[in-house]
């Protein structure tokens, strides 16, 4: 528990989580301080280009081995089977209707990329490396779980979810298309590619992720009254579920063989919840859907547990998995 703690407390104490808690306080305290909402896109847009890149730039110095291809594969089976369990708990425990709790639960098998970021530099501060090629199975499990999740909420009779406004934009929606998009230059171009992005990609990205987790903290603080109205249960699941989905991707990756700290990134990956991707996918898709309950339970509930519980137990259990092995 000690150990827990200690880890917690040094992932909390980290530049860009002590901004996300400045964001956080200042919101609830009702201060005028905001980001306008377009360099919040550019900050995210700015953090998608750079996490794809690099890992694109990984893969390119990695071998294409069985390994890595039972990464992938386990990335998709992830991204498929928790959109399911999240279904039925919500259905069971929290008793929410067939169309919400379809829509809540694909959040919950897609994958937060600012919790990811957030991850990866608090590897980079224990000196835990992981396989660069942790960027393609996050962009792996963006459809999967929506798709998933549409299937659920239509009660199987899913024709609809095939259509070209669809496809276009669960694929070729901003965010997701950047993330791909970046990823393949950076696989393209390799280690010839890092040294001609070195100063755009490697020395102002903390400080533009301490500015992105500012405005992450303030959208959080005016969330967190959201959810209230939803019920105990529903925020219990917003705690409990990360746990679930963080322990499904410890054990896969270390099946799969990943590093200790890829194994952590595909746990944080797995115990993420989607609030840019999926919402922007669904508001289409699914528009009966409430997104009064499932923003907020991601972004006001996970979001915060991952950041400041979440990273340091998974990567503790983590270490404990592989010292036993």
């Amino acid at each position: 528990m000690t150990a827990i703690l200690e880890i917690s407390a040094q992932n909390i104490l980290s530049p860009p989580i002590l901004f996300f808690i400045l964001g956080l306080f200042a919101s609830r305290m009702r201060s005028d301080l905001e980001i306008p909402p377009a360099v919040g896109k550019a900050l995210s847009y700015y953090l998608l280009l750079v996490i794809g890149f690099k890992g694109g730039v990984e893969l390119n110095a990695s071998e294409l081995n069985l390994r890595l291809l039972n990464s992938l594969v386990a990335a998709l089976f992830a991204s498929a089977v928790l959109p399911l369990i999240g279904y039925v708990l919500l259905r069971v425990t929290a008793r929410i209707d067939r169309v919400n709790a379809a829509a809540i639960s694909a959040h919950y098998g897609s994958v937060s990329v600012v919790t990811f970021v957030a991850a990866t530099a608090f590897l980079g501060l224990n000196d835990a490396p992981y396989e660069g090629y942790l960027v393609a199975m996050m962009a792996l499990m963006e459809a999967p779980a929506i798709i998933i999740g549409l299937v659920l909420a239509k009660g199987g009779q899913g024709r609809r979810i095939f259509s070209p406004s669809f496809v276009r934009e669960v694929f070729f929606g901003g965010t997701l298309l950047l993330l791909i998009g970046s990823f393949g230059i950076g696989w393209i171009t390799g280690g010839r590619g890092m040294e001609a992005m070195a100063g755009f990609v490697k020395v102002p990205f903390t400080g533009v992720l301490c500015f992105f987790l500012l405005e992450m903290g303030l959208l959080t603080g005016k969330k967190l009254s959201d959810i209230k109205k939803a019920g105990i249960h529903l925020a219990l699941f917003g705690l409990y579920m990360p746990i679930i989905g963080g322990a499904v991707g410890i054990l896969l990756g270390a099946f799969v063989g990943l590093s200790q700290g890829g194994t952590t990134l595909l746990a944080v990956l797995c115990a993420s919840a989607s609030y840019i991707v999926v919402p922007a996918a669904l508001r289409h898709a699914l528009p009966e859907a409430n997104p009064a309950l499932s923003m907020p339970l991601a972004l006001g509930v996970t979001f915060p547990f991952n950041i400041f519980i979440g990273i340091p137990l998974y990567y503790y259990a983590t270490q404990k998995l592989f010292e036993f092995l």
